[in-house]
């Protein structure tokens, strides 16, 4: 199965931003299903070093983690 995740919050909000990343990378990919992302609006800044590395949602992975198994894991990433 493919799945697309839309992420359309960024640093404005941690958690919002960090759980369509996280059900991805320790969800949907774990089920072996193709997994792609859609980074719209605030959330393209989750690409910047800066703010990526400092978020932390409640609760989840801190953004910098769940990037870092974006990576790992070969999801493509649109922005």
């Amino acid at each position: 199965m493919k799945v697309t995740y839309f992420v359309s919050t960024g640093a404005s909000d941690p958690t919002a931003a960090s759980v369509p990343i996280h059900l991805a990378v320790n969800g949907s990919v774990e089920l072996g299903q193709e997994v792609s992302l859609v980074l719209g609006g605030d959330a393209a800044e989750l690409l910047d070093p800066k703010v990526r590395d400092s978020l932390e949602g409640v609760g989840l992975p801190s953004m910098k983690e769940l990037m870092e198994k974006v990576r790992d894991k070969g999801l493509a990433v649109y922005v």
